[in-house]
Order: C-alpha cells, then structure tokens, then sequence
C-alpha cells in the first residue's frame, strides 16, 4: 500500500506540472494574439488614413474634387500637389486643381524644366507634339506652386498638366495672375485654385502626331473660404495677348461654370458656395491686403 501511495504521488505531480505547462501555454497564446490584434488593428488605423480622400482644415470637404461637364471625356489623376481631369481625346487637362498655402510658397525647389508623357494617363500627348508648333508648353498648375517639394514640382512637367498657349499670353496675363495668386496665398493663408482650357465645340486648330486641341481660352477660378470675409473670383482669357491685361478678364465663377459645364467647390455649403460664385470684383482681393497693412 506504501509503494502505491508513492506512485500516486509522482503521478499526480506529473498531473499537475502538466496543467501548469497547459495553463501558461494558453496564456502566452492569448497575450501573443492580443499584441498581434494590436498590430493589426494600428496597420488597418494607418491604412484607412492614406485611403482618406483630401479634407479641407475648415471642414468643408474635398475642395479639389470638381463635377466635370459630363459631355468630356475624362480621366482623374491625382498627383502629390494637384488633381487632374483629363481628356484623352482632346490630349489635354479638362482642368486642373490644388491648394496653395502661404507656407508652400516660400519653397526652394528649383525649376526642372524636363516636359515629359505620362505613360500611366490614356491619350496623354508626347513632347514633339509640340515641337515647332509655335505654342509654349503652357502649364495649368504652374511650376512656381510646387516648390516646396521636389516630386510636387517634377510632376507639373508631365503633359497632363499642359495645354498649347500662345506665347503671349503664357509669359504675359497668365504669368501674370499666377504670381497674383501666390500673393493671395501668403495675405489669405490658404487659397484652392482650379484653372483649365474652355473646351468649345472646335479648336483653334490641332498640333503634332497626336492632334493635340489648340484652346481658343482659358479659365481660372480661386477662392478663399477662410478669408474674412470669405472671397472668390474667376477669369477668362483668350488664347492670345490679352489687352488690359488679367483685370480685364475678370468674371463670377457662375460664369466660369456656365462658359465650361464644370461644377466647381460644390463641397462648400449651399449659401457659402453661392456667396462666393456670384463674386467678380478684383478690388475684393487687394482690400485685404491695405488692411493689413494699416493694421501694421
């Protein structure tokens, strides 16, 4: 009876090493699933963040995103510093849209100057298309937006972002109001700019291999819904020298829409979105700035 008591004994102490192996097996199971659900969930976390579309700092939603007229073929295309529609039949940007801010205009990133195809957009034009053509190569999101990062600026050379612009009007009106808008950006913080060629119901003419549509004009609309109080203004230009100069090709952005069957800023709320489509004075935008200066 001894010998057997003994046995029993050992027995049960196997018993019970064993139960404690199983019970700290299953605990280190548990603790290694709760880490990697962690993990997983902090993957998914991330994930959702990069797959978010653009939201305004004021709430207003997505600004860039444009309702294009549905008459166009269109292609979207979103680079690093702006969203683009384009038109593989016209081989040129229906329109092209970004934000510019008063900090990305203090950029350093120099000029690259290298026009490229874009060999992942259908229809996308090639650079002898343009080759003694006698356009520029003019750009819709100007290269002087995207200075402050090196990608942001390489990618306004891809001829997405380009249509043919007589010389004229590239390095005059339309050089013009770019730099108009980076002082706007820096009086008024942050600005959304969408601009783009009035696609009519024939060009002016077609250039290169890929009969690339010569614009008769072109559009720019801005606003500044922070601004106080908040501003908006459009323009049209001809495709030649522009007498008068940007001022004089002042419109509403309701115009601008009317003239292009695209719908713009339609994320802004109704009332706002109306307040700042109806506006179409330029003494608007520079009032701010004799402000600030008396405030000074």
């Amino acid at each position: 009876m001894k010998k057997r008591k003994k046995k029993n004994s050992k027995n049960s102490k196997k018993r019970s090493l064993i139960i404690l192996l199983q019970i700290g097996l299953v605990i280190a199971c548990v603790r290694l699933a709760t880490e990697l659900g962690g993990m997983e969930r902090e993957n998914t976390q991330c994930d959702t963040t990069t797959e978010q579309e653009y939201v305004s700092p004021g709430g207003y939603g997505d600004l860039l995103d444009v309702k294009t007229n549905p008459a166009l073929p269109a292609v979207k295309k979103k680079y690093k510093g702006m969203d683009v529609s384009f038109n593989p039949k016209t081989h040129i940007p229906n329109w092209v849209a970004w934000e510019l801010t008063a900090e990305e205009t203090q950029g350093k990133e120099p000029r690259t100057n290298n026009f490229s195809n874009d060999e992942t957009v259908e229809g996308c034009a090639d650079t002898w298309d343009y080759s003694y053509s006698g356009y520029d190569r003019g750009h819709m999101a100007p290269a002087g937006d995207m200075k402050w990062d090196r990608k942001a600026m390489e990618e306004t050379f891809f001829l997405t972002n380009i249509c043919p612009q007589v010389k004229a009007l590239n390095v005059g009106a339309w050089r013009t109001l770019e730099e108009k808008c980076r002082q706007w950006a820096q009086q008024e913080g942050r600005i959304y700019i969408v601009c783009g060629p009035v696609i009519g119901k024939k060009p002016m003419e077609y250039i290169g291999d890929s009969r690339v549509w010569v614009p008769d004009s072109f559009f720019k609309v801005i606003i500044a819904p922070y601004a106080n109080p908040p501003r908006g203004i459009g323009f049209l230009m001809p495709n030649s020298d522009v007498k008068g100069g940007m001022q004089s090709c002042v419109v509403s952005i309701d115009s601008v829409e009317k003239v292009t069957g695209h719908d713009f800023f339609h994320a802004l709320p109704d009332n706002l979105e109306e307040q700042l489509e109806s506006q179409h004075k330029f003494s608007q935008w520079t009032y701010s700035r004799k402000k600030k200066k008396d405030k000074e």
